[in-house]
């Protein structure tokens, strides 16, 4: 599943692309669960409406419609959302990489496609877990994970809210707090194992170990790890790639994450993974010592 910065490089090449364009027609192909949204409402509310901006929340993609409704798309693990022109000359693909990304479309893959003054927009998922979904853009509550997500991280998310919405978890260990999105919005492993060992925290410390400084030292690392990875187009180099189709480059910045067996960075201690909450898990245990319930 693509996390917080992945889907924020999506909406960054999306709002190039497709804002200011009228839509002509939207629908299922293969996959009716895949969209879900009755055909009179798409032909009412979809139809003839102009997308006027793409927004994200946590990990869900936000396209606003001038009909005040809007097009909610979660992209779970092989989603991808791939434009093209009219005339092909502008092309792009964003998600889980397959021959979709640049093969003639639809093809087997194709969950919805999206009609557009200048081009189409082509929702594939071989898997089929991801969904676009209509709503009105005051019922977006209706979706369970929209209604319980936590602050976002890149909003100004201020250390003393972070630490009290923590202390919620008082008896978790810290990395599945911090991967609970109703915690903080769009933290996964990758950006969890990061963030951790860039405090010095080991993952299994529970958080009412963890002190008010270091747990602020935390989400500016989460912050810092996240920014990090937009900037240079997202992270995961198997499964996304960026609005131009290129593959995030993040992993070759990585500190920890799929390092294992190599040095730290920090200290020149072996780096090493371990299961936790079901969940590889990278670190240091020189760096990132466990503390210890008093």
């Amino acid at each position: 599943m693509p996390e917080l910065p992945e889907v924020e490089v999506v909406r960054m090449g999306l709002i190039e692309l497709v804002v200011g364009q009228n839509i002509l027609g939207l629908k299922s192909v293969n996959s009716p669960k895949s969209l879900i949204g009755s055909a009179s409402d798409i032909k009412q509310f979809v139809v003839g409406s102009k997308i006027i901006n793409v927004r994200r929340r946590g990990k869900l993609l936000i396209i606003d419609l001038s009909s005040e409704y809007c097009l909610v798309v979660h992209l779970k693990m092989t989603g991808q959302l791939v434009y093209r022109s009219h005339d092909e000359q502008t092309s792009f693909g964003a998600g889980h990489p397959t021959n979709s990304l640049v093969g003639k479309l639809p093809d087997a893959s194709t969950r919805a496609t999206i009609s557009l003054e200048d081009g189409t927009l082509f929702f594939n998922d071989q898997r089929k877990f991801g969904w676009i979904r209509l709503l009105h853009r005051d019922q977006l509550d209706d979706i369970g994970l929209y209604r319980t997500m936590g602050p976002e991280p890149l909003d100004g998310l201020g250390k003393e809210i972070f630490s009290k919405r923590l202390s919620r978890k008082a008896n978790s260990r810290i990395k599945p707090a911090i991967l609970d999105q109703s915690v903080i919005a769009g933290v996964g492993n990758i950006y969890a194992d990061e963030s951790l060992w860039m405090s010095q925290i080991h993952p299994a410390t529970r958080v009412k170990n963890i002190s008010e400084d270091v747990r602020a030292l935390l989400l500016s690392s989460i912050i810092e790890s996240m920014r990090t990875s937009i900037a240079h187009g997202g992270s995961t180099d198997r499964n996304y790639v960026n609005a131009e189709g290129k593959r995030g480059s993040y992993m070759t910045f990585a500190k920890v994450f799929r390092r294992e067996g190599k040095d730290c960075l920090r200290c020149g201690d072996e780096i090493i993974k371990i299961k936790l909450a079901g969940r590889g898990t990278h670190l240091c245990s020189t760096c990132q010592k466990e503390v210890q319930d008093s």
